[in-house]
C-alpha cells in the first residue's frame, strides 16, 4: 500500500532535484501552477478538486497525491473530494475506479490525526500556493 503523505514529501524532493537540473522548465511551471490555481471566478479549492478529477483519469499517482493534499489545505470536504472522485469515474471508466480508490486512500492518510498533528508542526506554508511557490523559485 502506498503511502501519500511520504510519497507527496519524496515528490517535492525529487521536484527540487528537477528544479535544479532543469531550472527554466520547472520555474516555468512553478509560475504556471501558481496563476492557474490562484483564486479568480473559480476558487483554489474548486480548481484543486478539477485538478484531481484530471489526475485520476490520466491515472498519475504523484498528481493525486498533490491534488488530494492541496484541496484539502485550500479547504475541501471529504464529501467534496468523494464526489470529485465520482465524476472523475464517470469520465474515465473503470481506470478511474482503481485510481479513484487510490485518491480515497490518500484522502484516508492525508486526513489521519496523526499526520495532520506532524504536518502542523513542520508546517512553513499551504497547499497549492506553497507548491507553486517552491517551483517558482527553482
Amino acid at each position: 500500500m502506498k503511502n501519500y503523505p511520504e510519497y507527496y514529501e519524496h515528490l517535492k524532493q525529487l521536484m527540487g532535484k528537477l528544479g535544479g537540473e532543469i531550472s527554466g522548465p520547472m520555474g516555468g511551471f512553478g509560475r504556471l501552477h501558481k496563476a492557474a490555481v490562484s483564486e479568480g471566478v473559480l476558487s483554489a479549492k474548486v480548481k484543486e478538486l478539477i485538478a484531481l478529477g484530471i489526475a485520476i483519469t490520466v491515472r498519475c499517482d504523484g498528481c493525486i497525491a498533490f491534488h488530494v493534499h492541496d484541496a484539502l489545505q485550500a479547504g475541501a470536504s471529504r464529501e467534496e473530494v468523494a464526489e470529485t472522485i465520482g465524476v472523475a469515474v464517470l469520465m474515465g471508466g473503470g481506470p478511474s475506479v482503481v485510481y479513484g480508490s487510490e485518491a480515497l486512500e490518500a484522502l484516508e492518510q492525508f486526513t489521519n490525526e496523526d499526520w495532520r498533528r506532524t504536518k502542523k508542526k513542520s508546517k512553513n506554508g499551504s497547499g497549492a500556493r506553497v507548491t507553486a511557490l517552491r517551483l517558482e523559485s527553482i
